[in-house]
């Protein structure tokens, strides 16, 4: 005679109760990383550009923004109810002239198990073991001044040679009131 217990098998629903949880820790870690490295790289990008004003503010990847950080609301995963495990794309206001024009730049990262994957708009990406260091920030800072500087010279010169018209779609720059 067998002495076997019948063990109760977990409903279908806990099943996926508890998927549904194991999900969502991932998001939440996923998400509260890469706002992180938006933080870290938006605190000292000021300094990084010898200004001496609050130059650079985290803001919606896409839509109108003004000069103001936006908390969660600068993450493409924001107010999509259930945070979504996914790439997070943020943007960056960034000061470009003394007039208050603002650029925005639109950074992707992903995260692939212990990298974080950087992509500047639709260009070259970069990646960083985590926790990102201090120099990995410091390499960012760098990437989005070169970013910037490419992008104003490059459209001059070729203004200057004759070829400036070009199938880029809408650029972004914004000329802000200042609070």
């Amino acid at each position: 005679m067998s002495t076997k217990k019948n063990k109760k098998q977990p409903s279908r629903f806990s099943m996926i109760s508890e998927a549904a949880n194991v999900y969502g820790a991932r998001s939440f870690d996923n998400y509260a990383q890469i706002r992180s490295f938006a933080e870290r790289l938006q605190a000292g990008l000021c300094a990084y550009m010898q200004h001496d004003k609050k130059c650079v503010f985290l803001v919606p990847p896409q839509g109108p923004f003004q000069s103001q950080n936006y908390g969660s609301r600068a993450f493409s995963v924001s107010g999509k109810g259930f945070l979504p495990l996914e790439p997070i794309s943020f943007g960056m206001g960034i000061r470009v002239s003394d007039s208050g024009d603002f650029m925005r730049i639109v950074l992707h990262c992903r995260i692939e198990g212990a990298r974080i994957f950087m992509q500047v708009e639709e260009k070259k990406g970069y990646d960083f073991s985590l926790p990102v260091q201090d120099d990995d920030i410091d390499v960012c800072k760098e990437v989005l001044f070169q970013h910037l500087l490419h992008w104003f010279t490059d459209r001059v010169e070729r203004y200057d040679h004759g070829n400036y018209g070009s199938t880029d779609i809408g650029f972004d720059i914004q000329r802000v009131d200042e609070n």
